[in-house]
């Protein structure tokens, strides 16, 4: 049985599972699995299955304390009625650049894809234990609603999402705030999505804090990309889109395809590495940035420095300055040095900043390059993209594309993470149109989408808003601390 350790402290070792359950490790690090790289996968036989089938066959090599009939009950509770398309994620060409539309899940938002599938890992991994578990996550804006619609009343899990206030769309916005449930709490917080995403953290790790849910028998965990249940369903994506442009003709088995990703955490990006690792055949990864750019200045000079302004921008999944799955690749990349990640791990925490060595850089500039886009340049590519196509992208898809259209790599594949109608606003403004009302914006929009406008976007409007808590982020800890009462014994 493969086990997963600490990105930190190999001796940090447990189970997939327990890996699942605990969000992150105990020293601050995170999950991996160190055998990943001698996984390889058979492709001729992933482009014979469905999605689901090809999900149950990955997760059986990463999940290894999964039983098969285990994976297949949590992948048909977490897929079978869930995404409006019966392909899941399908790719559609657009000029020359296929893009993967992996918005087509309840919350019209890539997060959808794991987060249906992560409480039915967790709560079938809670079965072997008498915990409960309480879910903390941090979100740019996404990740909220897709983990509360997907942990919204399950047995024995609550969950808690904190959302930087004012700095989310307004569609995210009210999605997260309307969301029901008896075991849901959302707060807005007084800082940006690094705030609360530190935070988050340092409450893993909080000794007085561990020991009051300890008591309840209550295990804090994460729905972020931190948490392996989250990431590895990622994976799954990946292989499909190339199984579609293999049945479809598009490549032969075994030809390299690259991969285009809009990224801020770099866990989708990590997610598609992971595939590579796995056997995938990729040519180049394209990190696609906005105006934060971090990930596009490390990749350029093997220096990760987060001591900058914040930028808020029209994609603002992506406003962010720590990504934390960048730690992931450091440790494959370094060859599975854990004293180099840690050292460096530490530098970022003391000084807010590190630079890797060269074997370790090249060794990531050989797989991995990079672009950003601002956003008066995402509106551009909006634009520019629907006259020339009438296909209509939201402003993290758009980055994506941009970069995806300027470099040389072909075939390459862009993932589209959002719905256009999340972003209505921003998208109809790039379009030519100012339009204040968030509803009236998604109207007129619907005119130039190719799909319907997502019920569960419409029916928003109407209702009612039942989180409006907005806390400093010194108050986050109380705040736990309350709703372990309120979901647990009430």
């Amino acid at each position: 049985m493969n086990d997963y350790i600490s990105t930190r402290d190999a001796h940090q070792s447990v189970s997939s599972k327990q890996a699942i359950l605990n969000g992150m490790s105990p020293d601050g690090g995170l999950y991996v699995l160190p055998t990943l790289d001698q996984i390889h996968l058979d492709l001729s036989l992933i482009c014979t299955m469905s999605y689901k089938e090809n999900a149950v066959y990955i997760l059986s090599h990463l999940l290894t304390d999964y039983t098969k009939e285990e994976l297949k009950a949590c992948v048909e509770n977490a897929y079978a009625n869930s995404f409006s398309k019966q392909a899941i994620t399908p790719v559609k060409k657009v000029d020359d650049v296929y893009v993967l539309e992996l918005f087509h899940g309840p919350t019209c938002a890539f997060k959808d894809v794991a987060l249906t599938l992560l409480p039915q890992l967790m709560s079938c991994a809670l079965k072997s234990t008498n915990q409960k578990a309480l879910i903390l996550t941090a979100t740019s804006g996404d990740t909220g609603k897709a983990a509360l619609s997907g942990f919204c009343d399950v047995e024995n899990i609550g969950i808690n999402v904190f959302y930087p206030y004012k700095k989310v769309s307004a569609i995210q916005y009210r999605q997260m705030v309307t969301q029901k449930g008896k075991n849901v709490n959302v707060f807005g917080i007084q800082g940006n999505f690094d705030d609360a995403q530190s935070q988050v953290k340092r409450l893993f790790l909080d000794e007085e804090l561990n020991e009051y849910c300890a008591k309840q028998n209550i295990l804090l965990t994460s729905a972020n990309s931190i948490n392996v249940g989250r990431l590895v369903p990622q994976i799954v994506y990946y292989f499909d889109s190339y199984k579609q442009l293999v049945l479809q003709g598009d490549i032969q088995l075994g030809d390299k395809v690259s991969f285009s990703v809009p990224t801020g955490n770099f866990g989708d990006v990590l997610a598609g590495y992971y595939a590579y690792l796995m056997g995938l055949p990729v040519e180049k990864f394209y990190v696609a940035s906005n105006a934060n750019r971090v990930l596009t200045d490390f990749l350029t000079t093997g220096i990760y420095d987060r001591n900058r302004d914040f930028i808020q921008t029209i994609s603002p999944s992506m406003d962010i300055l720590i990504s934390s799955n960048l730690e992931r690749l450091l440790y494959y990349a370094s060859n599975k040095d854990i004293e180099k990640v840690s050292k460096w791990m530490q530098e970022l925490n003391e000084k807010g900043r590190y630079q890797i060595d060269d074997d370790t850089l090249n060794t990531i500039q050989n797989l991995f390059a990079c672009g950003s886009v601002d956003d008066e340049n995402t509106s551009i590519e909006i634009k520019s993209v629907y006259d020339k196509t009438c296909y209509v992208l939201d402003p993290h898809s758009a980055i994506a594309y941009k970069v995806a259209k300027e470099c040389k790599n072909r075939p390459i594949i862009s993932l589209a993470t959002a719905s256009p109608y999340k972003f209505s606003q921003d998208v109809l403004k790039a379009l030519g149109y100012d339009e204040e009302n968030e509803w009236k914006a998604m109207d007129t929009l619907s005119k130039y989408c190719q799909d319907a406008i997502p019920t569960q976007l419409k029916e928003l409007q109407d209702l009612e808003i039942l989180h409006n808590k907005v806390i400093d982020v010194a108050s986050m800890k109380d705040v736990v601390c309350q709703s372990t009462k309120e979901v647990f014994h009430d």
